[in-house]
């Protein structure tokens, strides 16, 4: 008897699968890969209500949530990541049933295949351990809160062995799940992430399609994923589309077949890359997803005439991210288009020399952008498909 009543939330029946509730924390790679687990847990039957997102970063978060729990890391988006956990576990009108945080190994990336490899930063890919030491170092708040913790190591640019990783990882938590009904659950997850990606991208073109009829000049946004979160990247590029000036993230730049043959064709035709992903002339150490994309990035914005500005967002002492400095400085300069970047973003957002850095950037743009616009075009490759029809959106793989 004693043992009988003495018995933890988590020894409970799981719950059928309709019911039960699974969240997610917002961060680090969530921001690029989170259609892909939207898709998946919709697949294994998963209410899409009970699919439950952490809020964005913000420091009441961390204050109400994340107090004494945070752990010794030197990236500020990990750290920031307690105040996600600890929301979830704590903040949730409903009790959640499972915790998931994936340890993301290798990204889906429309560079796979042209690059070394898409690995993630080894401090994010480690971060989902990392952060639950916090929640266990005194007592297990999980076995506490009746909420089961999933974090299995993911290896999403290898599609053939995800199945396998993502079974071992759920089938004590998803109420009787077999192999094969993970392996169809997660090409509903890879599929839901392409048609989101390829929305966007879209999205992009008709943007760039716009300022090429218009002539107006646009900003590109070389960032990791996670600075899209408002608490990580501090709506930098919010502030400045408020001027007016579109913005464009570089994970998300159109790769039609059209675009990248006029953008690259003349370089492939030349012999210094194999095909438009291929960056090795800038970047021969290309093993990080990211940063590879970053890169990439560069070079398109050199190249293309209305990307009249290069916004480069890193966190404070990123270590991936400041071997690339000085590379995607010269890359973006050296084409004559603007380049501004925040390269110690942290906790709080400084905002007056934000406000005073964003007024600068939208002088020079309303100062130079027309004439960056008119030089660069004087260089660019004839036949430009923004001007004409748009094509159809091809995968780049």
């Amino acid at each position: 008897m004693p043992s009988w009543f003495g018995r933890t939330r988590s020894a409970e029946p799981a719950p059928s699968r309709s019911k039960l509730r699974v969240g997610i924390p917002r961060v680090l790679n969530i921001w690029s890969t989170h259609q892909f687990w939207v898709g998946l847990f919709g697949a294994l039957g998963v209410e899409p209500r009970n699919l439950v997102f952490s809020e964005d970063t913000s420091e009441e978060q961390g204050r109400q949530f994340g107090k004494g729990r945070g752990t010794v890391d030197c990236c500020y988006p990990v750290k920031c990541a307690t105040g996600h956990y600890g929301e979830l576990i704590f903040g949730q009108r409903e009790k959640l049933d499972v915790l998931f945080s994936p340890m993301i190994y290798t990204l889906p990336s429309f560079l796979s295949g042209h690059v070394a490899r898409t690995l993630t930063c080894p401090r994010v890919m480690a971060a989902p351990e990392n952060i639950r030491a916090g929640f266990v170092k005194e007592r297990d708040v999980f076995a506490e809160q009746g909420i089961r913790y999933v974090a299995p190591l993911v290896s999403l640019d290898e599609p053939r062995l995800v199945p396998k990783q993502l079974f071992e990882g759920l089938r004590d938590v998803v109420p009787g799940l077999t192999a094969d009904e993970t392996a169809r659950a997660v090409e509903a997850g890879y599929q839901a992430l392409r048609q989101f990606n390829e929305s966007l991208r879209r999205k992009s073109r008709e943007v760039l399609e716009w300022c090429a009829r218009e002539d107006r000049p646009c900003l590109l946004v070389l960032a990791r994923p996670y600075h899209m979160d408002p608490g990580i990247g501090h709506e930098i590029e919010v502030d400045l589309q408020a001027y007016g000036y579109p913005i464009l993230w570089a994970q998300y730049f159109p790769t039609d077949p059209d675009v990248m043959d006029w953008v690259f064709g003349d370089d492939i035709r030349a012999g210094h890359i194999r095909s438009p992903f291929d960056i090795h002339d800038v970047w021969p150490s290309s093993y990080s997803s990211n940063t590879n994309e970053i890169m990439w990035g560069a070079k398109v914005a050199a190249r293309v005439p209305w990307v009249s500005c290069v916004i480069r967002l890193a966190s404070y002492e990123c270590g991936m991210d400041q071997p690339t400095y000085t590379p995607v400085q010269q890359i973006v300069e050296r084409s004559g288009t603007l380049f501004f970047s925040f390269q110690d973003l942290d906790s709080t957002k400084p905002a007056g020399s934000v406000k005073i850095r964003v007024e600068t950037i939208a002088h020079y743009l309303e100062r130079y952008a027309r004439s960056i616009i008119e030089r660069k075009k004087a260089a660019m490759a004839p036949g430009c498909p923004l001007l004409g029809p748009p094509a159809p959106a091809v995968a780049p793989r």
